[in-house]
């Protein structure tokens, strides 16, 4: 948990995740400028939050080094579902865990949310977001 890595500027692209005020993103677009007489080239990212959906942009030199978070992408089992939580269990380690509805599950797939799904979750810095239906279980 918390696990996140540093990267170079230059080497982010579109679709790629980075950390924007400590919230993971998802890169949207990034636009380079090119360097001035006596300045650096920047590049302005911008980007939207995995959990809260919220456009953020910043403004840095291609050769300075952001944070990225680490997502690990696994699968679950709904357990139980009630109105304000989704109880899911790990399939590798069986661990169960709540998921706040309002912000832990995709918009998508909030409708089609059953007991004995499964589904894919990412975690990353202490929280877990489902992203996409697995299939049924039999």
């Amino acid at each position: 948990m918390g696990d996140k890595t540093r990267v170079q500027v230059s080497k982010l692209k579109p679709g790629r995740y980075i950390l924007i005020d400590d919230e993971p993103c998802r890169i949207a677009n990034i636009t380079v400028s090119s360097p001035g007489k006596h300045g650096s080239a920047k590049a302005r990212i911008e980007a939207v939050g995995i959990f809260d959906g919220k456009v953020r942009s910043i403004v840095k030199p291609t050769s300075a080094e952001v944070d990225v978070p680490i997502i690990d992408k696994k699968t679950g089992q709904i357990i139980a579902i009630t109105p304000d939580t989704v109880q899911l269990m790990d399939m590798e380690t069986y661990d169960l865990f709540d998921v706040p509805i309002a912000t832990g599950v995709n918009e998508e797939i909030k409708d089609k949310l059953k007991e004995g799904i499964n589904v894919e979750y990412w975690e990353t810095l202490g929280r877990i977001k489902i992203m996409k239906l697995k299939g049924e279980s039999s």
